[in-house]
């Protein structure tokens, strides 16, 4: 895949004694020490001895800077905005945008990346370089190696959270953050971090018609300029998009829905009542094990590090569909969970919070010792009680985690122990502490949805749908996800978003009378990939995931034992659950393997 931007600079201004390898496809700009490449779709403002590159469509709060950036491109309005207000020019702009300003005689630069991270930037800095790229594996640094940890957490959380990359010495600029490389020292920190308002009521009706008139804006501006059309799942926040576009358009808008020949996985119905009810012109598609096939090794070796969505590969399947009939951008729902209060784990975290209110005496003395009786335990409903109570008793967010795979399949029978010596076992528990205790909120439901925006949506949603989208050549917006909707929801009252055990009541309540009931009524479903019952059924893709998982297991990382046990044992006995292992390692392999074939990579 080709990087948009990459560059290094010395911080001697000396030419280094060996150039780093740029990809010989973008365009150089070369200074003292240094060279900015650049591909196309990139803006770029050169003045005297500042540089600047900018990808993305960002809106400037200033009216001048917003008309620069229109007339001479984004590039420009930054380079304006770092020299007026310097660190802070990240808060001057909105939108999905990454930017990197060199200040080429003084041996500085300055980068930044938007609330979401959409549009990424990776850098290193050692031995008297300044290295950088939007992707991680183009950071042009000597001696890349693998660090063991990243595979270790990849393992953990299926994708590698930000700021850590796969590659040992470079790092993802976190979403929301800026970045200042002066004197030698690279430090980043964040330039926006959300504040909930939490009142405790509102008017209602004044709030919903703002929110339905910010949507509507929202999707007209990701929508204008571009041939466009919008992934429709079904669920309440692809119609919301779809519906929306079909009214700023003022004619049907065209839809993409993909649908799988399995029982339990499919949703196909709510897309088509939603296609109807807006008279979208919509297209549907069924994926096969042999799309899967096809897609696997496409799909794993795009990605810049190792990527373990698995709706990543349908994502790019119906992309690639929206492609082939013209559409150069497709609006996609992601956002309104994370915003509103939609995922069913909010209400159930909350029943688990009520535990916190039973007086620790109480708790201590009386239910706990009761519920751990032998007797007592082998009855049913008790037998809930003391799971509710053992959940209960283990805080937030490390809660979250306890049905995580490899925690309940045990460790040491999972990895090598040479392996898991060489790891921090507790790594992946540490950086979510650090992000919940950062979160600058009262009511636990805005404190879940806070951690959600770094876990759910910067490292692994919205990475998800730009790199298959990327891969299909289509671009993509996220209209639920902007700006002005994302500061809307800082000042809904907390009660609105989880009423209850009433999931994103706020959302539903004010699409009422847009959204047809169904969708309203629909528990949420989304891409679920059928992986691990076709893994069992179908001979191609059975191979195929035994091939990639032995091949696996001789690297050192997993227990071959544990990697046949896994194909031969627990997979066909449950296939729904024990698949998404076998897709991990299948997909890290794939990627191994045309990017780092031997073992020997790892550091």
């Amino acid at each position: 895949m080709l990087p948009a931007i990459q560059g290094y600079f010395t911080t001697d201004g000396q030419p280094p004694a060996e150039p780093p390898q740029l990809d010989a496809r973008l365009t150089p700009i070369g200074f003292t020490g240094g060279v900015l490449a650049v591909g196309t779709g990139v803006s770029v403002m050169h003045e005297t001895d500042l540089l600047c590159a900018a990808l993305g469509t960002p809106r400037f709060n200033d009216p001048a800077l917003d008309r620069l950036a229109r007339e001479q491109g984004a590039a420009s309005a930054w380079l304006r905005a770092w020299v007026e207000t310097g660190a802070g020019a990240a808060r001057s702009a909105s939108g999905r945008f990454s930017v990197v300003v060199i200040d080429t005689r003084a041996r500085r630069c300055w980068m930044a990346v938007d609330r979401f991270g959409v549009l990424p930037l990776c850098h290193a800095a050692a031995e008297g370089l300044f290295a950088f790229s939007d992707r991680a594996d183009c950071v042009p640094i000597a001696g890349r190696t693998i660090n063991p940890q990243a595979l270790f957490d990849y393992l953990f959380f299926h994708q590698i959270p930000a700021p850590e990359t796969l590659f040992a010495g470079i790092a993802r600029l976190p979403a929301a953050h800026a970045l200042r490389f002066e004197g030698g020292r690279a430090r980043s920190e964040p330039y926006w971090q959300p504040a909930f308002e939490e009142p405790a009521g509102g008017d209602f009706q004044a709030l919903r018609r703002e929110f339905l008139d910010i949507v509507e804006r929202s999707v007209a501006e990701d929508a204008a300029g571009r041939d466009v059309g919008a992934f429709l799942s079904g669920g309440t926040d692809s119609s919301t998009v779809s519906g929306m576009l079909c009214k700023v358009l003022g004619r049907p808008a065209r839809t993409y829905s993909i649908g799988f020949d399995a029982s339990g996985y499919d949703e196909m119905a709510y897309a088509r009542i939603a296609a109807r009810h807006f008279g979208t012109e919509h297209h549907e598609y069924y994926v096969t094990p042999e799309d899967l096939l096809e897609g696997i090794p496409l799909v794993a070796t795009h990605f810049d590090q190792p990527f373990g969505n698995s709706s990543a590969v349908p994502a790019w399947i119906c992309a690639r569909r929206a492609r082939e009939d013209g559409v150069e951008r497709l609006l996609a729902g992601d956002g309104g969970d994370e915003l509103f209060g939609g995922n069913s784990r909010y209400a159930k975290q909350r029943v688990f919070s009520w535990y916190d209110a039973v007086p620790q005496g109480l708790a201590r003395r009386v239910i706990e010792p009761a519920l751990a009786l032998p007797a007592l335990s082998r009855l049913p409903l008790l037998r809930k009680g003391a799971s509710y109570v053992e959940q209960a008793r283990v805080p937030l967010p490390e809660r979250t985690e306890m049905y995580n795979l490899l925690l309940r399949l045990g460790l040491d029978k999972v990895f090598e122990p040479d392996f898991l010596a060489a790891v921090d076992a507790g790594h992946p528990s540490q950086m979510q502490r650090e992000t919940w205790q950062s979160v600058q909120a009262g009511s636990l439901i805005n404190r879940m949805l806070a951690f959600d925006w770094k876990y759910t949506l910067a490292d692994n949603d919205l990475p998800k749908v730009v790199g298959a989208t990327r891969l299909a050549e289509v671009e993509v917006a996220f209209p639920l996800l902007s700006d002005a909707l994302v500061n809307f929801s800082l000042r809904l009252p907390p009660e609105w978003k989880l009423k209850g055990l009433t999931l994103r009541w706020f959302f539903k309540q004010a699409l009422k009378d847009f959204l047809p009931p169904e969708i309203i009524a629909k528990k949420k479903h989304g891409f679920g990939l059928p992986f691990g019952v076709w893994a069992v059924s179908h001979e191609g893709l059975s191979r195929m995931s035994t091939r990639a998982l032995e091949s696996f297991g001789a690297r050192g990382i997993v227990r071959e034992d544990f990697l046949r046990r896994l194909v031969t044992e627990l997979l066909p006995a449950h296939p729904g659950y024990y698949g998404e292992m076998v897709w991990i390692v299948m997909m890290l392999e794939h990627w191994l393997a045309a990017h780092h074939p031997t073992s020997a990579a790892v550091a």
